[in-house]
């Protein structure tokens, strides 16, 4: 009789043991680190497309799942992202996103361990976190920016009012304007377009580099550039005094100071990085096969307050 008792409570012991494994599973918290380089509009928009996204995918499977997110804002010092990102590859996170290319090689450099996905990135590959976008075999992947700057620039073409060459403003030290602004000059070189561009490297020299920059353009283009991004309100109002459109590079640019734009919504681009992370998380799948994948959608925007101010009618803006 009491071998029968130990035989039962041993079984009940292990019932006991399974049952709080279990419900240790239905509490699981998935940590996820974010390193953004600054706080603008467009890469707002893809961390909180991003969250909203992924949370969504891991509750879709396991409802209990609870998802963690440590959010850290460089706001573009270079010091901040280097303490900031290796806080966060010290941490037990399943994942780091990395939003922005500062942001990205800064993380690369404290782990080549820990799952990256980067987003609003332009170019994987030259930025040197990939060795293809095909297949990357680093432990990033993520999700491109890269605009259609041949398509903006046709935009920017068709609403300028003057013989002056169009005007490109860009971050000198960053790649992915460079990239942009390498493209820009190939388009205005095979369709035999004056381009005239001038760079800035910091916030303050913005105001001052287009008090007369805009008087000898007769549009500007605006390529996915941070700190241009960041200024975008400054550049809105030295326009409508110029009375010079400005095509951005995405439309959250437009949004705060642009004319118009053919380009991606970042917290589309956000939500399209979820679904890779999901993948990453729930199946296992690994960043060195993971290809690098574009915005699957492109839209025209346009900025109908803007476009009044400087005396374009909103309607006449089309879809190149």
């Amino acid at each position: 009789m009491k071998k029968f008792l130990v035989v039962i409570a041993t079984s009940l012991g292990l019932i006991n043991l399974a049952g709080c494994g279990t419900q240790a599973n239905h509490q699981k918290t998935i940590r996820i680190g974010i390193l953004q380089i600054v706080q603008h509009g467009s890469l707002d928009a893809a961390r909180q497309g991003f969250q909203t996204e992924l949370t969504h995918q891991i509750k879709q499977v396991h409802p209990t799942w609870q998802v963690q997110y440590d959010y850290q804002n460089a706001q573009g010092d270079q010091a901040n992202l280097n303490t900031m990102a290796q806080q966060l590859t010290l941490q037990n996170s399943q994942l780091l996103l990395a939003i922005g290319t500062p942001a990205a090689q800064t993380l690369a450099r404290k782990t080549n361990r820990l799952p990256i996905l980067t987003t609003a990135v332009t170019d994987l590959k030259a930025a040197g976190l990939v060795h293809s976008v095909q297949k990357p075999e680093t432990n990033i992947s993520g999700t491109s920016d890269k605009a259609p700057v041949t398509k903006q620039l046709q935009i920017l073409t068709s609403l300028t009012k003057s013989k002056k060459p169009l005007g490109v403003i860009y971050n000198s030290s960053e790649e992915n304007s460079l990239a942009q602004v390498a493209t820009a000059k190939q388009y205005a070189k095979t369709h035999h377009l004056k381009l005239k561009t001038i760079s800035v490297t910091t916030t303050n020299d913005i105001q001052s580099a287009l008090a007369n920059f805009t008087s000898q353009i007769s549009g500007l283009y605006v390529p996915t550039d941070n700190l241009m991004a960041s200024a975008m309100s400054i550049i809105g109002k030295n326009s409508q005094r110029a009375q010079i459109p400005v095509v951005t590079g995405s439309i959250e640019m437009a949004q705060a100071g642009g004319t118009a734009t053919y380009g991606l919504n970042y917290r589309d681009l956000g939500k399209q990085t979820a679904q890779m992370a999901a993948r990453v998380i729930l199946k296992q799948q690994s960043p060195a096969t993971t290809p690098v994948e574009t915005a699957n959608h492109l839209q025209l925007y346009v900025n109908s307050t803007n476009s009044k101010l400087i005396g374009i009618n909103p309607k006449t803006i089309k879809q190149p």
